[in-house]
C-alpha cells in the first residue's frame, strides 16, 4: 500500500469514526462533558486552596485565664475553628465519632497552676485519621499551639527567675527555622492536587473510550468492514479510528492547561511548550494502553473492566498522594506502567521546579514508549476482529 493509499484509508476511517461519534451521545458525554464537569468540580471544590475553619472540640478542665487565652489563640488559626467547648471529654469524643468535629484539644485540670510552678502539665490532642487532609491540618495547628504554650510558660517562668528575654529565647528556640516551600509557596492544595487529578481523569476516560470504540466494533459485527477500509492493515485501521479521539482529547488537555496555568495562574516555570507536549504524549500513550487492554481481553465488558480497574489504581500508585520511593519495590515497578506517572514527573520538573528540559527527556521517552504496546497484541486483536463471535 502506497503512502497516498495509506493517507486516504486513514482519512476515510477517521471520517467514519466522526460519524459514529456524532451518532452516539455516549461519546459526547465521555469525551467532552465528563472532562469539563471534572474540571469545574475539582477547581470549585478546592477554590480556596486550603480548607479553612475545620471544626474541633476543646475540652477545658482548667477553665483558667491561661487556658482561655490558649483557646482563643487556637481559634485564631485559619484552618481551625473551635466549634465546641466542653469540660467533658466523653462528649467531645462522641462528636468526633459522629464526624461533627475532626479533632479534640484537651487541657487538663490545674493546667495554669502546674505550668506556673514548673511541673510540666500535658496538653493532649486527637485527630480523626479517617479524614487525611483535615486531620493533618488540625494536627499541625494543635501541635503548633502546644509548642507555643510551652514556650510561653517557659518564658514567664524564666523571667520570674530574673532572666532576660534574650537569654530565654536562646534556650527556648536555639535554632530558628526559616521555611521556604519550593514550587508551591502558598501550600495551595488546588495546585498540588488538580495538576494530577485532572490529567488522571483524562487518562481514565481515554482508556474507557478507546476500549469502547474498538470493543463496540466487535460487539456490533462491524469490525470486518472497518478493517477492509484500512485494506486489512490493523495499524492503518487503528490510527484512522483513534485520530478523531486524539484531536478531541488533546483539545481537552489543552483546555485543562489553559484553565490551570492561564485562568488560575498556577506555577508554570518552564513555559507552555513542555506541558502542552506532555499532554499530547499523555493522550497518545493512554490510547496505546487502551488498545493493549482490548487486544488482551477482546470483549467489550472485560476490556472496560480492565480499563476501569487500571485507570482507578493510577490515582493511588503514581506517587502524587504517597511517594513512590517509599512503596514496596514491586509497586514502584508497577507505578512505571501508568502514563500518568511520567506526566506527573514532567509536571513537577517543568511546571513546578522549572528544571532544564534535559532532566525530563527520559519521561517523554517513557510516554512515547507506550506506543509499542499495541504491537504486542496486534495478532490477537486482529484475530478477534476477524473471527470473534460476540456472546451477549
Amino acid at each position: 500500500m502506497t503512502i497516498r493509499d495509506t493517507i486516504q484509508s486513514i482519512g476515510s476511517i477517521a471520517w467514519r469514526e466522526c460519524i459514529r461519534i456524532a451518532s452516539k451521545p455516549i461519546y459526547l458525554f465521555t469525551m467532552v462533558i465528563a472532562p469539563i464537569v471534572s474540571l469545574v468540580f475539582f477547581l470549585s471544590l478546592m477554590r480556596n486552596g486550603l480548607p479553612t475553619d475545620l471544626p474541633i472540640a476543646v475540652v477545658d478542665e482548667d477553665n483558667s485565664s491561661t487556658s482561655r487565652t490558649l483557646i482563643r489563640q487556637l481559634d485564631a488559626f485559619e484552618q481551625t475553628k473551635v466549634a465546641m467547648l466542653t469540660p467533658s471529654f466523653s462528649d467531645a469524643r462522641k462528636e468526633l465519632q459522629k464526624g461533627t468535629v475532626y479533632g479534640i484539644f484537651y487541657i487538663p485540670e490545674d493546667f495554669e497552676q502546674l505550668a506556673s510552678t514548673g511541673k510540666q502539665p500535658k496538653l493532649s490532642y486527637y485527630t480523626n485519621g479517617a479524614y487525611l487532609i483535615a486531620g493533618s491540618l488540625l494536627f499541625r495547628d494543635m501541635k503548633t499551639i502546644a509548642t507555643l504554650a510551652n514556650a510561653s510558660v517557659g518564658l514567664q517562668t524564666g523571667m520570674a527567675k530574673g532572666m532576660t528575654e534574650a537569654e530565654l529565647m536562646g534556650q527556648l528556640q536555639p535554632i530558628v527555622i526559616d521555611t521556604h516551600a519550593i514550587g508551591n509557596p502558598w501550600l495551595n492544595y488546588s495546585i498540588y492536587l488538580n495538576n494530577t487529578l485532572l490529567p488522571g481523569v483524562l487518562q481514565l476516560v481515554i482508556f474507557m473510550v478507546t476500549v469502547f470504540s474498538i470493543g463496540s466494533e466487535i460487539k456490533e459485527g462491524s469490525a470486518r468492514r472497518w478493517l477492509s477500509m484500512g485494506r486489512q492493515s490493523l495499524g492503518v485501521s487503528v490510527v484512522g479510528k483513534l485520530l478523531p479521539h486524539t484531536v478531541v482529547f488533546t483539545l481537552m488537555g489543552f483546555l485543562f492547561c489553559a484553565v490551570l496555568y492561564g485562568f488560575n495562574s498556577f506555577p508554570l516555570q518552564s513555559g507552555w511548550a513542555p506541558m502542552l507536549v506532555a499532554i499530547l504524549f499523555l493522550v497518545m500513550a493512554s490510547q496505546a494502553v487502551g488498545v493493549f487492554m482490548i487486544g488482551t481481553l477482546p470483549t467489550l465488558r472485560l476490556g472496560l473492566s480492565f480499563a476501569c480497574l487500571f485507570g482507578m489504581i493510577a490515582f493511588s500508585i503514581v506517587g502524587f498522594s504517597y511517594p513512590l520511593p517509599a512503596m514496596d519495590p514491586t509497586l514502584q515497578a508497577l507505578g512505571r506502567l501508568f502514563p500518568l506517572r511520567h506526566y506527573f514527573l514532567i509536571y513537577v520538573d517543568q511546571a513546578l521546579n522549572g528544571r532544564a528540559i534535559y532532566y525530563s527527556l527520559s519521561e517523554y521517552a517513557w510516554l512515547l514508549g507506550f506506543l509499542v504496546l499495541p504491537f504486542l497484541v496486534g495478532k490477537n486483536l486482529k484475530r478477534a476482529l476477524l473471527y470473534f463471535n460476540y456472546i451477549p
